[in-house]
């Protein structure tokens, strides 16, 4: 390697420069890679990796011991060394965290009406009077009390883009979106490059990248199109992601395989579920090339 390529792959490498909250970034790490490959990761292992983004290691046994106690972890001793899984309820919200990070759902286009609905609303419900709510027509909104109509927008698009910018705090999604497309924008230059990180560089920015993009995500209300602002940056967010974790992905398992530890030894690179998040990132991606060459 010579020195210029050595100085970019050093740059590329070096952390996300803040350090993340510890509790909600290791189970970051446990959704991306440990739980697809079988759940159980040496606490040695998680120590190295959290130490990468700044955080030590009694921060990374502090916050495990919260995350035990608050039944997202479960640990197990064998000999001397400490194993640590997620907990069927954890495992159950990041897998519903992973639906939207691997294989969103396609893009809602009307809405949910629902009458008489009293008390609390689950999110994304949004109240318009004491009685009638409102919400995005999609398959895991929950369900509410009362009657519930399908409902299109027509007309009035600007009183609309209202509405939803003070219901679903909208102005607050769109910073979390700038924030991620900021930090992560190199990316789009070097998602894709074999030699710009090494293994461990690319898996330290490709946990960074669904720490980062995950926290943007989840907030979002995913309203129909029309209901955003003109400039909303959502899908410009959603396609760095795919890029940059495709192009991070090759290099980051094999240092999985390589570094991780459970009780049995080290994880896999590769299995049928990291290849099925992967194939389902390429197919997205090839649907926009494709419908690039039609437009």
């Amino acid at each position: 390697m010579n020195s210029r390529a050595g100085e970019r792959r050093a740059a590329q490498d070096k952390p996300v420069s803040d350090v993340p909250r510890a509790p909600a970034f290791i189970v970051t790490i446990y959704g991306d890679v440990v739980d697809p490959r079988g759940g159980a990761l040496w606490i040695g292992t998680l120590i190295e990796c959290c130490a990468r983004h700044g955080l030590n290691e009694t921060l990374v046994r502090t916050a495990v011991s919260r995350l035990v106690a608050a039944g997202n972890l479960e640990g197990v001793r064998i000999g001397r060394k400490s194993y640590y899984r997620l907990s069927e309820r954890a495992r159950e919200e990041f897998r519903e965290a992973a639906r939207l990070l691997f294989g969103p759902p396609p893009d809602v286009e009307d809405w949910l009406i629902s009458l008489s609905t009293a008390g609390d609303l689950p999110g994304p419900w949004a109240r318009l009077s004491p009685s009638v709510a409102i919400a995005p027509n999609r398959e895991d909104v929950a369900p509410v009390d009362g009657v519930v109509m399908r409902a299109e927008q027509i007309g009035a698009q600007d009183e609309l883009r209202s509405l939803a910018r003070e219901k679903w705090a909208l102005d607050e999604v769109a910073r979390a979106y700038e924030a991620f497309l900021d930090r992560h924008a190199s990316l789009l230059d070097t998602g894709r490059s074999e030699s710009c990180f090494s293994p461990e560089g690319a898996l330290a920015r490709r946990l960074r990248l669904v720490h980062d993009y995950r926290h943007a995500a989840l907030n979002d209300p995913r309203l129909p199109r029309a209901a955003c602002p003109e400039d909303w940056p959502a899908t410009r967010a959603r396609r760095l992601f795919v890029s940059a974790y495709l192009g991070l992905s090759d290099k980051a398992d094999a240092f999985v395989g390589e570094s991780f530890l459970n009780e049995n030894g080290a994880l896999q690179a590769h299995n049928a579920e990291t290849e099925r998040r992967l194939s389902r990132l390429e197919r997205e991606a090839a649907g926009w090339e494709q419908s690039a060459t039609f437009r």
